[in-house]
């Protein structure tokens, strides 16, 4: 009595189904993916050589130091307490600028806290300036 072999099935995994199923797949992610551009901040520079002077009564100063203490006029004064001064100074001078100066060392994202409360105030001029 001859022993019959039980004939193995193939142990290959079909490809000819692979790029499509590759093909599909990049199709999907494409079609899903978005492209997210970053806003930045909506700030408008002067010109080359567009400097004036600003009478000192227009200027006020908003100094951001190394410990991220914000000083308004000399005055050490909290993020949150920034929009009620300023909408108040611009009462009283509608032609105010705000000049903001950051110290180096400072966190960045303070520098943006303070612009937000500055928008949030609606202060119209804005200077960035050197902390020199």
């Amino acid at each position: 009595m001859k022993i019959q072999r039980r004939i193995r099935a193939s142990e290959e995994i079909p490809t000819c189904s692979m790029a499509d199923i590759a093909f599909l797949l990049i199709i999907f992610f494409l079609v899903t993916t978005t492209m997210s551009m970053e806003r930045g901040l909506g700030l408008q520079l002067p010109a080359l050589g567009q400097g004036k002077k600003v009478p000192k009564k227009n200027l006020m100063h908003i100094w951001i130091n190394a410990s991220n203490e914000v000083a308004i006029g000399g005055e050490i004064t909290a993020i949150g307490e920034i929009e009620s001064i300023i909408r108040q100074r611009l009462v009283e001078n509608p032609n105010l600028i705000v000049s903001v100066k950051t110290d180096p060392a400072a966190q960045y994202k303070t520098m943006i806290d303070v612009l937000d409360e500055l928008k949030l105030a609606e202060a119209p001029r804005i200077s960035l300036a050197s902390p020199d």
